[in-house]
């Protein structure tokens, strides 16, 4: 693969800079709030080096072993990676163990299993993804699903609740989609105990084409793919 640094990666990452500043200046938001994630799957550790030089420090993967590989390369920086993939029951070892957030948690087993498997002294910081639209093909639980889910992952030792997630069907119309997770967000925050609720303060929402309505709803991490990195081979 070519790699970012020589492919317009510094125009790219300065016009995206500048597409997040002007979305937070629109709904008044501190541009510190606003973590960019990012999505590295399928590029290579080139890459992710370039990337971190420019000042990226937290890098999504979907793939697991690519991204396994990638956390042993790189292991010399100081990185932060999020798992954002669909998770399955065989893969919640290598997650728990070489990644620091988990973004993708639909379920109270997939969690029990990334707690009991986590070896690390932090404990891995965890999204449950949200399926706003109800769109069979994409993974999440469902909205009247969560109050449920959240209190059977708040009493799990080595996971540390911090918010939603969600990914979009196509078609959905992004400013609503992203106001009801939003809402959700924080009426789920209500059903955990004053301490967890001081952290229950993420929320993993929008991506290239849809930052902008994602910050104005109030998206704590945007995970951004091709505005950074450019279109995959």
């Amino acid at each position: 693969m070519v790699s970012a640094i020589d492919n317009g990666f510094d125009t790219r990452l300065d016009q995206l800079n500048a597409r997040i500043l002007r979305a937070c200046q629109e709904c008044g938001r501190d541009r510190r709030s606003v973590h960019l994630i990012g999505v590295s799957k399928t590029k290579p550790a080139a890459d992710v080096i370039a990337a971190h030089s420019a000042g990226v420090t937290d890098f999504g993967e979907n793939y697991l072993q690519e991204a396994i590989d990638k956390v042993g390369q790189l292991a010399h920086l100081d990185l932060t990676w999020h798992y954002i993939g669909n998770i399955q029951s065989n893969k919640t070892k290598d997650i728990a163990s070489h990644f620091d957030w988990v973004h993708t948690v639909d379920r109270a087993k997939i969690g029990k299993r990334l707690s009991e498997q986590r070896r690390s002294e932090r404990p891995l910081q965890t999204l449950i993804q949200v399926n706003i639209d109800d769109d069979p093909n994409k993974g999440g639980c469902q909205a009247q699903e969560l109050p449920e889910l959240v209190e059977a992952l708040a009493s799990l030792p080595n996971l540390e609740l911090r918010g939603l997630m969600t990914i979009l069907s196509q078609g959905s119309d992004p400013r609503a989609s992203y106001e009801s997770v939003a809402q959700l967000h924080r009426a789920a925050g209500t059903l955990l105990p004053t301490a967890a609720q001081r952290g229950w303060n993420a929320l993993s929402m929008g991506m290239s084409g849809d930052m902008e309505h994602a910050i104005a709803a109030g998206a704590t991490h945007i995970r951004i793919g091709t505005a950074l990195f450019g279109q995959r081979t």
